[in-house]
């Protein structure tokens, strides 16, 4: 039986996955917020899975952004050979979740809704696919609470049945290798996590440097 680890670079005892065919190389769905985030993560993940990376990110604002980021995580897919999926641009059900949330800070309840739901639309769209594993990029930043993400992982994981990859990928130098291959491969590193909330706190921080 293959025996893959459901976690990486947490640094803790790993539970394993069981496969029934030992000649197989377990599908992992990995959630991607944008290019900058990703390939070191894309590069450590394939030598264990057959990885398929799924863009789904409406928190997004402005729209240009959105898709600046899309196309540049096209380009990184491209280069390393991978699938990309691209789920649907519904801000509607983000600034339902978020809309009167925008005081609050960065690790809030606004943020927990966030990753919540694009967490929980990939395990949707994973339990659909087939997929043995889904997981996420977001743990690779330090701004990014792994904890958090791997609970909400784990309670989604037992919602719809299929095993959730626990990470804290900016561990074991996964942060500082993910920005020294973004500066090697061009690609843009944003000033701001994503949302119309986060671009105007980095605007406010940046107008007080004035």
């Amino acid at each position: 039986m293959l025996q893959i680890s459901t976690e990486f670079f947490t640094g803790k005892t790993a539970t394993v996955y069981e496969g029934n065919n030992a000649e197989q190389t377990p599908s992992l769905l990995l959630h991607i917020c944008c290019a900058p985030c990703s390939p070191y993560i894309l590069q450590e993940l394939k030598k264990n899975f057959s990885l398929s990376c799924f863009f789904y990110n409406p928190n997004i604002h402005p729209e240009e952004e959105y898709d600046f980021r899309y196309k540049e995580l096209v380009a990184l897919t491209e280069e390393y050979g991978l699938p990309l999926e691209k789920g649907s641009y519904n801000t509607k059900a983000w600034f339902a979740l978020n809309g009167k949330l925008g005081n609050l800070p960065e690790k809030s309840e606004r943020c927990d809704n966030c990753i919540q739901l694009r967490l929980e639309t990939a395990a949707k769209k994973a339990q659909e696919e087939g997929f043995d594993f889904f997981s996420t990029v977001l743990s690779v930043s330090p701004h990014k609470d792994a904890e958090k993400i791997n609970l909400m992982g784990k309670n989604l994981s037992t919602k719809y049945g299929i095993p959730f990859l626990y990470a804290d990928f900016k561990k074991k130098n996964g942060f500082l290798n993910t920005l020294t291959l973004s500066k090697e491969l061009n690609l843009q590193r944003q000033n701001y996590c994503g949302c119309t909330f986060s671009k105007m706190r980095t605007l406010e921080k940046m107008m007080t440097k004035v």
